[in-house]
Parts: C-alpha cells; sequence; structure tokens
C-alpha cells in the first residue's frame, strides 16, 4: 500500500445548470420511463450512460425531424428557433432545461442583432452546441472564432458586438478585447462567461498547489473540462487527465503523496468519488 491521502475538490462537480437539467431529467425518466434528448445531456460519457440505462435516449437534430408526438428534453447549452419551430411542427413536447445563465445570453445576442446595426462576432467553439444556439439567434449570421488567430489577416468592420460562450476563459475574452481595440476595432464589449464556471479558475489554482498529484476528471468532449485541466497542469505540472477510474496508471504515485480530485462542470461527483476509491485501493 502507498499510503496516500485523497481529497476531492469541494469546487468541483455540476454547475447548477446541469444539476437542473440532470433533475429535470430523472423527474420525467420515473414518471414516464423514457425520454428522448437533443444530443448528451452532459460531455460526460460515464454520466450519459447512467442516465441511458434509465431510459433516457439521446438523439441528433436530424432524427428530430422525423420524430413526431413525443417528449424531447433541451439540455443546458440551449437550441437555436429552428428547434422550437421543428418541435411545434411535430406536435413534441419540449422539456426545456436550458440553462437561465444561456437563455439570458440568447436573448442579449438576439436584442443586439434586432436593434444594432454592427455585426455580431462570438468567442466560442465551433460547433459546440451554446454556440449553435446563439448563432441561431442571429439567422446564422454572427461570425464564430475560438481563437484570435483566426482574425489574423481578415479585415474587420469598424465596429462589432462581441460576445462569449458562457464557459469560456475569462482573461483570453479580455484579451481578445484589447486585441481588438489595438487593430482599430471599435468593440460593443459584452462580459457573457458564467461566473460560477469562471470562478473555478482561481478556486483550482488554489486546490492544486496544496498536492503532489492532481487528477482531472473529465469527459473528453468537455470544453470546460479542457479549460480547467490547462489551469491544473499550469499550476501543478504533476496533473492527470482521466475519464474514468479505469485510466488511472499506479505508476503516478508514490509513497504517502497527496493526491487531490477534480473535474469539469460537467463531471458528477459520483464518478470522482468512484476515483478516489480506486486510488485508495494503491
Amino acid at each position: 500500500m502507498l499510503n496516500l491521502q485523497v481529497s476531492i475538490d469541494s469546487n468541483s462537480g455540476f454547475c447548477f445548470g446541469v444539476v437542473y437539467a440532470i433533475q429535470m431529467a430523472e423527474d420525467y425518466l420515473d414518471e414516464y420511463g423514457k425520454l428522448y434528448c437533443l444530443g448528451d445531456i452532459v460531455h460526460n460519457d460515464e454520466e450519459v450512460e447512467r442516465l441511458r440505462k434509465k431510459g433516457l435516449v439521446s438523439i441528433t437534430h436530424e432524427e428530430l425531424k422525423n420524430l413526431h408526438n413525443e417528449r424531447v428534453l433541451i439540455r443546458a447549452h440551449g437550441e437555436p428557433p429552428e428547434t422550437y419551430k421543428i418541435a411545434l411542427e411535430n406536435s413534441i413536447e419540449l422539456v426545456d432545461a436550458s440553462c437561465p445563465v444561456v437563455l439570458k445570453l440568447q436573448h442579449r445576442v438576439r436584442e443586439s442583432f434586432e436593434e444594432a446595426s454592427v455585426p455580431i462576432y462570438i468567442y466560442g467553439k465551433h460547433g459546440h452546441a451554446e454556440v449553435k444556439g446563439l448563432v441561431g439567434q442571429t439567422g446564422g449570421e454572427a461570425v464564430v472564432f475560438q481563437d484570435i488567430s483566426e482574425l489574423d489577416g481578415v479585415e474587420l468592420p469598424k465596429k462589432i458586438s462581441l460576445f462569449s460562450q458562457t464557459t469560456k476563459d475569462t482573461r483570453n475574452l479580455y484579451h481578445i478585447r484589447d486585441n481588438l481595440n489595438a487593430r482599430g476595432v471599435e468593440v460593443d464589449f459584452n462580459d457573457t462567461i458564467c461566473r460560477q464556471v469562471s470562478s473555478r479558475d482561481l478556486q483550482l489554482r488554489d486546490f492544486v498547489k496544496n498536492y503532489d498529484k492532481i487528477i482531472f476528471v473529465s469527459g473528453t468532449k468537455s470544453s470546460n473540462g479542457k479549460v480547467l485541466y490547462g489551469i491544473c497542469k499550469e499550476n501543478n505540472p504533476a496533473s492527470y487527465f482521466i475519464s474514468s477510474p479505469e485510466e488511472l496508471d499506479k505508476s503516478w504515485f508514490q509513497d504517502n503523496d497527496k493526491v487531490g480530485i477534480c473535474g469539469a462542470t460537467s463531471t458528477p461527483l459520483w464518478l470522482m468519488e468512484n476515483v478516489k476509491s480506486a486510488i485508495e485501493l494503491y
């Protein structure tokens, strides 16, 4: 036995938007035994599989078009107006679990698009569900970029409205604003990053410094997970990314190591507890 001291970060785990969506899904599953979900309810394969066993069926947007008279959950990421239109046409009951923060952002983007005469730029991941929902508020006209370098060599408008996917890095967003200002672009700046998510940046920096080894638990599809793992690695080089307990490697640990476990906003507490139990067997 390596006599490892293992602790789970109390600030890690589901954000309130994901908690709300999963609770809503479980309530409907308890009552009806089956519920469709537009896309994976959360970017974590382990949690998706747990809910699949309870009757949650993930479907694509193409499959939605052929569905009629069913119940379909909209996950926390939100959806574009087109989804609501299809549901109405197909007599689909939507169980709307869109995160309130995302809904507020959608409203701000739509309002800006309808009232302003300047182009809308969105700092976010290409193809991400939340970003698609935001672009949908502009009739597909918003410009999406996930790195400021994508705008290099591009002739930019004199003025733009800048928004951000709610889970992006706060420092990067402000760097982008300053970069655009330096290039002579007048930026109508909107800090639309979720503070519950962004506050984990500082919390993680403090947490990881207290341990010899850090195990970061997240699904590989999670944008937030990639950002937070980068923060872990930056502040504690002995940080390891895993998606399940099976990916642990005993060689990472030494006698009497203090091990900290943390995760993304899409990482369930039960999964981190399983990882902790597995490590404690070493």
